[in-house]
């Protein structure tokens, strides 16, 4: 009762402070006055209630904010329809906001219903006549509360006058029926039952307005068989007409199938006259399409005519197939696809529409990009965003695992490439048994700080397959027992009281103390005593259960079943499937399971919101891993600066479409996805690409020098780089600068340069083809090439009789590594070396009006005060209000780096380092990247 009456009184509390004009006087002490006012009130919500919690959360609540959302639209034959008047009494929404306003801090709550407004605006009115098809994608950032967003968007719907929602959930019953779960919650009002008629609880919505005309008719459940089935259906007293039916169905081939014969046979009421299709025209659908870039995708290749016109007969993959069917079914329609991936848009063919199944689902109406409030945690915050020497911005919650197998892959306790009847040793690793010790004290510590009554769980994902899982499960399980008895009877306890001590003492003291300085949360800067801690661990031991994952609908029915806090191990591989939601994660150890992508995506569970307990958190993983989750994370940001970009620009998703199809972060993420070879056509224009792996073999950096100091040569005699100053601001380099130097030479130095495999974004021989191929179009034709010097005044190189200092550059590879890694080579302010005041200016001022605030990409609320890449480019290469375009003036960028300074071990040679700013450009060359994961199947094992 006690936890009740504390949400209760944060939500009468929480109204009373919307009331205040300056949010800046919300104080402990103001909050503690509206506490008595409340209590005044309602005497009884005084039981057992702990005001210090009641503070605590309303403090962090109203210190978060949201960042604003972004879209690209295309208008074309869409009737804005969505004005406040149609708004009002929209019951479904209002109880659904009402139970968000439970748990939900009141900016994220205007958040949602800004969000979802301007959703469902770009979609039709469903009281509109006549045929129409709006399709749109909708991309919010990993963990970051999807699913709360389109329930919102579900309830506005069903209240403007959508009939027939259709949700895809998913590959795996768990996922369904979690979504089934929290649909019934926000949405139904009541539970979900196999029996039609039966169960029907009222529960989240319901009980706030549970009237019967609010009850919508379920055709799924939240069962383990509660998937679309025809029996069930039957069963069905209510037509769609008078109220709007809801279907949860996985993705997945005879569930679908059968969905589209049912609405064939029992909903269809006439023909199309021209094809002879069934055809709904009386109930308006909507699609919600959750995780849009897993199994909707026709992966099939596009086969088009010699004017890019698709084959009408092309067969497209199942699922995809059976999406469409659906669609081209009804004559008003809508699809929303949800993704926190925004390279899903890149495999769907834009124009491949075909006779039986219609329009592809390219989201041609239009593309959101969600921001995410300031208390969300993702991967900028996990993993930093790269800088010139590392990340900066990181949270240390990350420790490396190294020890679960040899150093060649192929031995140990979980080798790489292992089989599905691969028997691990018995004696676990000992990193996998600190992280099961750092879930047990995260478990006490979170008690302790009055959140036992709360979920807590830590996942373990270390092999694909289910025979390997199960040993690895009995090896959990059975030092989970091991410590329950060693520590409740106090048997030989002594040794491992001590493991656990030096763990709380070296980590979890300084961790938090770190996170608190990181985050200003103070909370995390009282620490319990030790003596508290260890008289807690027989209690917490004996609550952990340790649980395989498998898929099925009982694993995401527990949560929602258990009365007090869940304290759950879950081991599981794929079948944990993309999306589960493992509530209150605390402790993640993860090795490379299957396919990267995959494993990575599954990675993102690890991201979310962790209210009072972010300093526990631990993820414990590999190097590799971490290295590519930081060149996805990196990647996304590009697309989504990208996408920035475009909307200022005016541009329509089509644009945006074919721009991510040829943008050179392909080179990074396609091999994670590739299923066969396949050829990709990339550009340059408006990108910077910089080396960030080397080779450490002397050879090759004597052959890389040779290369440059020929280059330098050819160029003849430099001038000092002129510092440049620009809006009261001085920018100044030290170094030897060329400028109007012909393609020519620069062709040449990209093809005598050795790149390493790994600097992805960057092939000598690639960037000098692409080059020639704007010179045809009289484009990067007269380039400025500078010679940047960095810190290291002791050690210099003489460029033609300029002194030029060596640069440092951290090196985050290991000693083991054939290379030499690095964050960036630029710097913020390098790039417009080449730039005047006014075109400066110009850029600062398009960088700024385009800004979006958005925690989860670590940008804050300050409008930036340098001009970003994007718009640099842009205005070098298209111009601007009264600044002259100039397309033909490449920048090149060279840096000569210090072994010894940063840290390269036995390497005498300076490391020849390059960017390259392409300008924008409105010439649409391209030029042929082979994109393969044959390497990569060499490397890291088949996925069998």
């Amino acid at each position: 009762m006690s936890e009740e009456n504390k949400w209760s009184v944060i939500k009468f509390v929480q109204e009373l402070l919307l009331d205040e004009q300056d949010k800046s006087v919300i104080t402990p002490a103001l909050i503690a006055q509206k506490i008595d006012m409340v209590l005044k009130i309602m005497p009884k919500k005084a039981d057992g209630l702990d005001r210090g919690a009641v503070i605590e959360e309303l403090i962090r609540r109203f210190s978060i904010w949201v960042g604003d959302e972004a879209s690209l639209i295309n208008m074309e034959g869409h009737i804005p329809w969505l004005t406040s008047e149609r708004k009002q009494n929209w019951r479904y929404w209002q109880r659904y906001r009402e139970l968000q306003e439970r748990k939900l801090p009141w900016k994220a709550v205007e958040a949602l219903d800004r969000t979802t407004d301007s959703t469902l605006s770009m979609l039709e009115d469903p009281l509109r006549e006549g045929a129409w098809d709006r399709r749109g994608m909708v991309v919010g950032h990993v963990q970051s509360g999807k699913t709360a967003n389109y329930t919102g968007l579900i309830c506005k719907a069903a209240d403007a006058g959508y009939k027939i929602i259709i949700v895809l959930a998913g590959l795996h019953n768990n996922l369904r029926s979690q979504t089934q779960m929290r649909l019934d919650e926000g949405f139904l009002g009541y539970e979900t039952s196999a029996v039609a008629g039966k169960g029907q609880r009222p529960i989240g919505v319901g009980l706030i307005d549970g009237s019967h005309d609010l009850r919508p008719q379920y055709v799924t459940n939240r069962t383990e068989t509660g998937d679309f089935n025809i029996r069930f259906v039957r069963n069905l007293g209510i037509a769609p007409e008078s109220k709007p039916w809801l279907f949860v169905v996985k993705k997945n081939k005879a569930v679908l199938a059968r969905l589209l014969s049912w609405i064939h046979r029992h909903v269809a009421n006439t023909t199309d006259p021209d094809t002879g299709r069934k055809l709904v025209t009386h109930l308006p659908l909507l699609i919600i399409d959750d995780e849009a870039d897993h199994a909707s995708v026709d992966t099939g290749e596009e086969v088009v005519d010699a004017y890019g016109n698709p084959d009408p007969e092309h067969e497209p993959t199942a699922i995809n197939g059976l999406i469409r069917r659906i669609l081209h079914s009804f004559s008003r329609k809508a699809y929303v696809g949800y993704t926190a991936t925004p390279f899903a848009n890149i495999y769907i063919h834009e124009r491949g529409e075909t006779t039986r199944e219609g329009p592809d689902l390219f989201p041609a109406a239009f593309i959101t990009n969600l921001a995410a409030p300031s208390n969300y945690v993702g991967p900028a915050r996990v993993f930093g965003l790269e800088a010139e020497n590392g990340r900066v911005g990181d949270l240390d919650l990350v420790r490396i695992v190294s020890d679960h197998c040899s150093e060649d892959g192929k031995k140990g306790w979980m080798p790489v490439g292992h089989k599905s009847t691969y028997t691990p040793p018995e004696e676990m690793p000992a990193s996998l048994i600190e992280a099961i010790h750092a879930f047990v004290l995260a478990c006490a510590f979170r008690q302790l700080r009055g959140q036992g009554a709360d979920h807590c769980s830590m996942l373990v994902h270390v092999t694909r397959f289910n025979l390997v899982q199960q040993h690895v499960h009995r090896q959990v399980e059975d030092h989970v027992l091991h410590l329950k008895h060693c520590l409740t009877f106090r048997i030989n306890h002594e040794a491992t009281l001590c493991e656990l001590r030096r763990l709380w003492d070296n980590d979890f003291l300084t961790t938090s103390q770190r996170v608190a300085e990181q985050t200003a949360e103070d909370q995390y800067r009282n620490a319990p005593n030790w003596e508290d801690i260890e008289a807690l661990l027989p209690e917490i031991l004996d609550q952990i259960d340790v649980r395989m994952i498998n898929g099925t609908a009982k694993d995401a029915l527990d949560y929602a079943d258990s009365v007090t806090g869940l304290k759950v191990i879950a081991i599981g591989g794929d079948k944990l499937a993309r999306g589960l939601t493992l509530e209150g994660l605390c402790v993640s150890y993860f090795l490379r399971a299957s396919k990267m992508y995959d494993t990575l995506m599954q990675m993102g569970r690890w991201f979310g919101y962790r209210p009072g307990y972010l300093d526990l958190c631990r993820l414990y993983t590999t190097e590799d891993l971490v290295e590519w989750f930081e060149h996805i994370t990196d990647a996304a940001e590009e697309l989504r600066a990208e996408f920035d970009y475009m909307i200022d620009s005016g541009q329509i998703p089509r644009d945006y479409g074919l721009k991510v199809k040829s943008h050179p972060v392909l080179m990074v993420t396609s091999p994670l996805k590739m299923r066969a070879a396949k050829t990709l056509y990339l550009s340059f224009s408006g990108e910077v690409v910089e080396t960030v792996s080397f080779y450490r073999d002397e050879d090759k950096l004597e052959s890389n020098l040779k290369a440059f100091r020929e280059f330098v040569q050819t160029m003849g005699t430099p001038s000092p780089i002129p510092s440049r100053q620009r809006n009261a601001r001085k920018d100044s380099w030290n170094g030897a600068n060329w400028t109007k130097v012909p393609a020519q030479p620069v062709i040449e130095f990209l093809r005598g340069y050795q790149t390493h495999p790994d600097s992805r974004k960057v092939r000598g021989n690639m960037l000098a083809d692409f080059i020639e191929k704007m010179n045809q179009s009289k484009e990067l034709t007269s380039w400025t090439v500078a010679v940047i010097g960095g810190g290291v005044a002791s050690r210099t190189e003489d460029i033609s009789g300029i002194q030029v200092p060596r640069m440092k550059r951290k090196n985050k590879s290991l000693d083991s590594d054939d290379k030499y890694s690095i964050g960036r080579l630029l710097s913020p302010q390098d790039e417009a070396l080449d730039l005047d005041e006014r075109a400066w200016s110009a850029a600062l001022e398009l960088t700024r009006r385009a800004w979006k605030p958005d925690p989860a990409r670590a940008r804050n609320r300050e409008l930036p005060d340098i001009p970003s890449g994007p718009f640099i480019r842009r205005v070098r290469g298209l111009g601007a209000d009264g600044i002259e375009p100039h397309p033909e003036r490449g920048l090149l960028l060279i840096s000569l780096l210090d072994p010894k300074d940063s840290d390269i071990k036995d390497v005498q040679l300076p490391v020849v380092a390059f960017a390259i700013s392409f300008p924008a450009s409105n010439t649409a060359k391209s030029v042929p990247y082979m994109a393969t994961n044959i390497l990569w199947e060499q490397q890291y094992g088949g996925s069998e």
